[in-house]
């Protein structure tokens, strides 16, 4: 499928009920040590976005993640997509369009949105996540932020599409939680947890186009 006929297809698509969960739960990493993660949120769950920008480069369709900084915490060192918090008075797309801004520095003129794919809620950081599929019409110049993004990775479509794209290996999440985690290996990388989840959304959908 080329780009254009990609972006056309899946404008449509995203009009149409969702996969949601029944995408997301194969990609959902189990604990496997003895001991386990808690989460106890008192408050509800604050909104954010994440983009998954599309865009054409040298006959492939490609989209963008970040690698963030190795930090003491649930998320230092994984690779995720752009996005953050949702800012007072932002919806979705606006949030997702402004952290692609902030965090790979493609300006939010440069970015058409396509839809939204299912709200995911990431249960460490106590996020309900809506991922904004976006694209723009030519590579665009990527400037990683600096305290937030170690570096770009620029992910291959097809290479996600692949049936034998989902591997299996046990991670250390946190530094302290033995985890059994689904994943995709993307340029050296593991992409697992949320971002594998919502990333299989995708790759479900665009598989059933066809």
């Amino acid at each position: 499928m080329n780009f254009d006929r990609l972006i056309e297809c899946l404008t449509e698509r995203l009009r149409q009920p969702l996969p949601g969960a029944a995408a997301h739960e194969p990609l959902r990493a189990t604990p496997t040590g003895l001991i386990k993660p808690k989460f106890d949120h008192k408050l509800p769950p604050k909104p954010g976005s994440v983009l998954i920008l599309l865009y054409p480069d040298d006959g492939s369709i490609k989209f963008p993640l970040t690698k963030r900084p190795d930090y003491l915490g649930a998320h230092g060192g994984q690779v995720s997509l752009p996005g953050g918090k949702s800012e007072q008075g932002e919806n979705a797309i606006q949030t997702a369009l402004r952290e692609g801004e902030e965090e790979i520095g493609v300006k939010s003129i440069e970015m058409k949105v396509v839809g939204t794919l299912s709200n995911f809620f990431v249960i460490p950081s106590n996020f309900m996540v809506t991922p904004v599929i976006a694209y723009s019409e030519a590579k665009p110049l990527f400037v990683p932020q600096e305290t937030e993004v170690e570096r770009i990775l620029e992910c291959n479509l097809l290479d996600l599409l692949r049936p034998e794209a989902i591997q299996t290996k046990e991670i250390v999440a946190a530094k302290m939680y033995p985890m059994l985690a689904p994943h995709f290996l993307i340029d050296g990388e593991v992409v697992w947890g949320a971002t594998a989840m919502m990333l299989n959304e995708l790759r479900t959908i665009v598989n059933a186009l066809g």
